[in-house]
């Protein structure tokens, strides 16, 4: 590892602990990540961002410190330091490693964190899910919430930047009408708010650890659906796991389609490509 000189004597302003090397770390697709090896031994991942959106880096760090308050839940990385434009964190070490004793203990893990719950739907302050704005502020329902803080906003701005169909948006737009009648009444979970399989990392420890948290209290089958949407090693196990710790309500596999509109339409806003089709698609099943 060599040492950047500029990073090293940012990270060395937030830490109080000399920055010994550094080197880059691949990965990111919008901070630049650096690991870190300090004089007290520890390596940290420091993410930065020129010109971060205002509470980008602390949102991410009052997620992580909101998730990690739960006593057996999901292993997160401990914030070693967050600022305007940047973000410290304990270094996880990979591992190539995928062993189902560390998915089943992640089932139970999640579920854990889900059941520890949250005050309302929402969160009191706003937050990023990649570099969009999240809209946080609370509603009445989970079939609210879910309509006009998640589906909705994106939606438009998918249209907007011409990444969904008149068609396909139309049929999003008529299920969102269903959601009261299509998604059950639960208590708010305290949710990750971004769980796909990128944002969890094996861990040489054996364990599974989650990053990059999108936290509010949501419908616990947002995370699910995530998951499932882009898959994980040994899912299946995961899910059995978690589903004798926290049973799901009746019907959850066919409702997935509902809770995955959500990051479609993100990743359309973000991407292009074909979720904007994907999640016409998927909203028309509905109706």
């Amino acid at each position: 590892m060599a040492r950047q000189p500029l990073i090293a004597k940012r990270a060395e302003e937030l830490l109080g602990s000399s920055v010994v090397a550094t080197a880059p770390v691949a990965g990111g697709d919008i901070a630049t990540a650096t690991r870190l090896r300090l004089s007290s031994g520890q390596t940290a991942l420091m993410k930065t961002l020129p010109h971060a959106p205002e509470g980008f880096f602390e949102s991410e760090a009052a997620g992580l410190a909101w998730l990690s308050e739960v006593d057996g839940g999901l292993p997160l990385p401990e914030v070693l330091a967050a600022a305007s434009d940047c973000l410290i964190l304990a270094w996880i070490e990979p591992s190539s490693k995928t062993p189902v004793e560390a998915a089943v203990a992640f089932g139970q893990q999640l579920a854990t964190t889900h059941a520890a719950g949250a005050d309302g739907w929402g969160l009191d302050h706003d937050g990023y899910i990649g570099r969009l704005p999240l809209p946080n502020k609370t509603a009445g329902s989970w079939a609210e919430f879910y309509a006009v803080r998640r589906v909705l906003p994106y939606l438009k701005l998918a249209r907007d930047r011409a990444a969904i169909t008149d068609g396909d948006a139309a049929a999003v737009e008529a299920v969102v009408g269903r959601f009261t009648e299509l998604i059950p009444d639960e208590a708010p979970a305290r949710l990750h708010g971004d769980l796909w399989n990128g944002n969890c990392v094996w861990g040489h420890d054996l364990a599974l650890h989650v990053i990059d948290p999108a936290a509010y209290g949501g419908h616990r089958e947002v995370d699910l659906a995530m998951l499932h949407l882009f898959g994980l090693t040994h899912l299946p196990r995961v899910m059995a796991a978690y589903d004798e710790a926290y049973p799901l309500a009746d019907g959850w596999e066919d409702r997935l389609g509902l809770h995955q509109l959500f990051p479609l339409l993100v990743h359309a806003c973000m991407f292009g490509g074909s979720y904007g089709a994907r999640a016409g698609t998927i909203a028309a099943r509905y109706l």
